[in-house]
């Protein structure tokens, strides 16, 4: 049994990151790669900020293919076939009311490594997110959140965006 952490996406997601890798192995370590060329073409290392800067850059990107290489090994593909408008989970899509401001929202609950709530997905980890997983349309829902709790009503659960 692998105890290597499992990341779930949604098809988009498994997408958008498989993409990112493609372009980080293909482009950017190309043009990393020439920036260090030309840096080292100015001679003296220990006063070379430009060499500095591009050593570092390299470091960061070789550091996000390890991280998405080790997403795209141990993902979990949700199944958006598989989705219903019984009760909420991963890759659905939710209406919410906010009783206090009586404001709706509207979240795809998706993976952690897919989350931005300014785009309108919300964690399965995060609070919401997590109080609102396996409940149906017209419960009840309240959220322990850092400013206090928060009451939530669910309008409506619908498969996908």
């Amino acid at each position: 049994m692998s105890t290597e952490r499992q990341y779930k996406l949604t098809a988009e997601g498994l997408k958008q990151r498989e993409e990112e890798l493609e372009y980080l192995r293909s482009i950017k370590r190309k043009d990393i790669a020439d920036k260090i060329k030309v840096a080292l073409s100015f001679g003296d290392l220990s006063e070379n900020s430009e060499y500095d800067e591009a050593k570092n850059e390299q470091a960061q990107v070789e550091a996000r293919i390890l991280e998405l290489e080790t997403m795209l090994k141990n993902a979990v593909i949700i199944d958006e076939s598989e989705l219903s408008t019984d009760i909420v989970r991963i890759g659905g899509t939710v209406k919410l009311l906010d009783v206090e401001t009586n404001e709706e929202n509207e979240f795809q609950i998706v993976g952690s490594t897919e989350a931005n709530p300014l785009m309108g997905s919300i964690s399965d980890e995060c609070p919401v997110g997590r109080a609102i997983i396996g409940k149906r349309a017209g419960e009840m829902v309240d959220v322990e959140a850092p400013g206090g709790t928060m009451t939530y009503q669910i309008l409506e659960i619908l498969t996908s965006r």
